[in-house]
């Protein structure tokens, strides 16, 4: 469920204050419309220059996702903003990212960001996971796999952003080749085997418009990819296809219906070949 967004002018003037700590007095607020984890989600300028500021109240049921993010930013150098500043007070729990110039990425087929999106899942794949608290795959999964013994396919020690979302990928056209793209919104990094992130991935990709071997043909782009087990990438179809049946029944939105369709057609290109 989307979480209810208000404008950084209903702050209270404590909480401003403490931003403005860090920023200087704020010239421009443009809210950000993306997104759904947030209370607080505004692109910022002022005399120190753009920020990107996310927030939410210290009592809200999501409020661990600024402290998952916050954990975690220091290990995504070339492949997230960097976390500048952190606030909590007043009753809020502010942070503070560099403002990244691009557009969300487009995951059509024929699309040009879709190199840049394989080339940033590569990069993740590369680094270190952090020795900090996150949840594991399989513990997220463990009530949406076919069978118990799926679980073991999704176990691993890899971070993982898990929320491939094209609105969380953002794409500089100006910046080099193959290292134009970054994820952002961190809330739901995971430990989990190193190719899930590719298998996530599939069905947005699906639901931009990509058959089922199109989009795998994508996601064998990233190395990891061939380590897992087809029985193993089988059995997270299915898990996902259970995931977003349950979203989408709760939430019948346009798309999660649309993610729903695309997970359950992935699920059912799996089972038929």
């Amino acid at each position: 469920m989307a979480t209810i967004r208000i404008g950084l002018d209903r702050l209270p003037s404590a909480a401003r204050a403490a931003v403005e700590e860090h920023t200087g007095p704020l010239l421009t607020v443009e809210e950000t419309a993306e997104g759904f984890n947030s209370e607080i989600a505004a692109r910022v300028t002022s005399a120190t220059g753009p920020w990107h500021i996310k927030g939410l109240r210290t009592d809200h049921p999501r409020a661990w996702t600024q402290h998952r993010e916050a954990a975690v930013a220091p290990f995504l150098t070339g492949l997230a903003p960097a976390l500048r500043w952190r606030v909590e007070t007043a009753g809020w729990n502010l942070l503070g990212f560099e403002a990244l110039d691009g557009h969300h990425a487009d995951y059509a087929p024929g699309s040009p960001d879709l190199p840049e999106v394989a080339a940033l899942l590569r990069r993740l794949g590369e680094i270190s996971c952090p020795d900090i608290e996150l949840r594991h795959a399989e513990q997220r999964l463990e009530h949406y796999a076919a069978h118990p013994d799926d679980l073991r396919y999704f176990a691993g020690t890899h971070l993982l952003h898990t929320d491939l979302n094209n609105a969380n990928v953002l794409v500089d056209n100006h910046a080099p080749e193959s290292d134009r793209a970054r994820l952002v919104d961190w809330a739901w990094a995971t430990r989990g085997a190193a190719w899930l992130d590719a298998g996530y991935w599939i069905i947005w990709l699906i639901a931009a418009g990509h058959s089922p071997a199109s989009a795998e043909k994508w996601a064998a782009e990233i190395p990891a990819w061939h380590t897992a087990p087809a029985e193993g990438i089988t059995a997270f179809a299915a898990a996902n296809a259970n995931v977003w049946s349950e979203i989408s029944t709760a939430d019948p939105d346009p798309w999660t219906l649309r993610l729903a369709t695309a997970a359950t057609t992935w699920h059912t290109h799996r089972r038929t070949g």
